[in-house]
Parts: C-alpha cells; sequence; structure tokens
C-alpha cells in the first residue's frame, strides 16, 4: 500500500492520511504533488510524504511520529 501523509510539525499533528493501492502510484504522486503546490501558494509549512508499507499497522509502527502525541511516543512500551 501507498500512504500520502500531511504533518503539521509545529502543532504535532497529522492533518492528511490517504491510503492508496500498490497500482497507483501516479495517482498518488500526483496528489503529494498538488497539495505540495497548494500548501506553498498558502505559505503554509506543513511536511508531505509518501511511504510504502504493507499494511497501515506496519505504518503506525515504524513512522508513530505522525499518528502519536509526544507524551505518547516517550512513555516506555
Amino acid at each position: 500500500m501507498i500512504f500520502l501523509i500531511e504533518y503539521d510539525r509545529r502543532r504535532g499533528e497529522l492533518v492528511t492520511f490517504k491510503r492508496f493501492a500498490d497500482d497507483d502510484r501516479k495517482l498518488a504522486v500526483g496528489e503529494r504533488l498538488q497539495l505540495e503546490l497548494d500548501l506553498n501558494r498558502r505559505g503554509v509549512e506543513h511536511e508531505v510524504v509518501i511511504l510504502e508499507a504493507l499494511s497501515e499497522a506496519a505504518v503506525r509502527r515504524t513512522h508513530r511520529r505522525y499518528f502519536e502525541t509526544l507524551a505518547e511516543l516517550v512513555e516506555p512500551a
């Protein structure tokens, strides 16, 4: 699966989270580009990334900072 993530670093908040099938790579890349252009035009400084993983659970495990608060990230497992 392919995941498009927009993240507000200053606020530590996930803004956009979209899923795409593996064969929709062009669509995902196109949406990422449009999102980045729009954010740039509006002067909004958000992080925009595309990630690939076998599942959403895998992305949530490997990229926890997009989905958890700072307190959750530092608390012992």
